[in-house]
């Protein structure tokens, strides 16, 4: 069985950390991903999609990356479950495995070569 989805895109915002009562930190990102055909009208329509990167991933995204900055994430698609008081529903949800960094949009000068492929 193979779950694997790649997207390339830019960041919409700055990344932003939170760390969850266990300690365990996580980040929710939303790349503009550009389709890569043109629509009825001759224009490239943009499609936002927020991806999830825990611990490590995250901050080297946070440390690296700012708003624009063009990334590759390779992600896997879960789906999760959720209860209200009117319905349950599914949502799905894209979680990054590893971040390549294709434009330089890092905070500090300098980037490591173990931290280009997270």
């Amino acid at each position: 069985m193979l779950n694997q989805v790649i997207l390339i895109g830019r960041l919409t915002s700055d990344p932003i950390i939170k760390v969850l009562e266990d300690g365990k930190k996580v980040s929710d990102i939303r790349l503009a991903v550009q389709r890569s055909f043109k629509n009825v009208d001759g224009t490239y329509e943009t499609d936002f999609i927020t991806v999830t990167l825990w611990q490590g991933l995250a901050e080297s995204l946070n440390k690296y990356c700012t708003k624009g900055t063009l990334v590759a994430v390779k992600a896997r698609l879960q789906t999760r479950h959720i209860t209200s008081q009117e319905k349950d529903y599914y949502t799905l949800e894209a979680i990054g495995e590893r971040v390549s960094y294709l434009s330089s949009g890092k905070k500090e000068a300098t980037m490591s070569e173990e931290d280009t492929y997270i």
